[in-house]
């Protein structure tokens, strides 16, 4: 038996979005994390562009992550599981729709069957694209996906709330100019509140939202508010490089090393690992 073909795994990705009930879909930020999350029972993987770029000891938001950089990482995860896999490409890597579509082309060959693209432009002095050009941008992302052999999950992504400009009807505005340019699912990452969620459901219904968990709504709460989709961004990244921070700190500080009771033992990982390596080769 070998791993599920790109078309199969898309065809499992569109399922989740067009069956009943929500799902998160965590984001790992290497092969590793990517195996372990499968081995947790989730039904799908997406990648993240803070994550990722931490793992190359990069900074992110700063435009200092190339395209290829994000394209291997996708590879790598794509390859590490049997999961669908959703790439965070970020504003595409570059201004130009054109330039869009071809991230879109090249995430699908790197194995992604899904992917977003937000209207951040990368720049301190000017954060968010022009209304304009933002639909123009996700217009050329959904031509690239429609193109593919496979139903590819386009994401197109409202990045007002993440850049300091809270206004919910541009937000929602964009939200459904992008759901009218074909984009399947919607996300404006930075909502907080019921009242924001429920608007930006409501505005792009009945296409399918995704809501970043900041942590102060469960599951079940999100879903009682129409969401579909749940992401967790860098949390899990961050979680792990919180302990390795604590560890190294206890042994700077403390030149003690009681972080080793709390570790995961090693042979617990090295099995999970040796687990996912054979079914890789089956």
């Amino acid at each position: 038996m070998t791993l599920p073909s790109q078309a199969a795994r898309a065809a499992a990705f569109f399922q989740l979005h067009a069956g009943p009930g929500i799902f998160v879909i965590p984001n790992p930020w290497d092969a590793g994390s990517a195996k372990i999350l499968a081995n947790r029972g989730f039904k799908a993987l997406a990648t993240t562009s803070a994550g990722m770029s931490f793992s190359i000891g990069k900074p992110d938001g700063d435009g200092v992550v190339t395209r290829d950089e994000a394209l291997e990482n996708v590879r790598s995860i794509a390859a590490a599981t049997s999961l669908p896999l959703s790439a965070d490409l970020e504003n595409g890597y570059g201004d130009d729709p054109e330039y869009c579509a071809q991230t879109i082309l090249m995430a699908a060959g790197a194995g992604a069957v899904g992917g977003s693209i937000e209207d951040a432009t990368g720049r301190e002095d000017d954060p968010i694209y022009s209304f304009e050009l933002s639909v123009q941008r996700v217009q050329a992302a959904v031509q690239a996906a429609r193109s593919l052999p496979f139903p590819f999950i386009l994401t197109a992504r409202a990045e007002n709330f993440l850049h300091g400009r809270p206004d919910l009807p541009d937000t929602i505005r964009r939200l459904t100019a992008f759901a009218e340019a074909g984009a399947d699912v919607l996300f404006a990452p930075g909502l907080k509140t019921r009242e924001e969620i429920t608007a930006v459901v409501k505005a792009v219904a009945p296409k399918p939202v995704n809501v970043l968990s900041l942590g102060n709504l469960t599951v079940k709460e999100l879903e009682e508010m129409g969401v579909k989709r749940i992401s967790i961004g860098s949390s899990l990244a961050r979680a792990a490089y919180g302990g390795l921070i604590r560890a190294t700190d206890e042994i700077s500080q403390k030149g003690s090393f009681s972080y080793i009771q709390t570790a995961t033992p090693y042979a617990q990982l090295n099995e999970l690992f040796r687990a996912g390596q054979a079914k890789s080769h089956e």
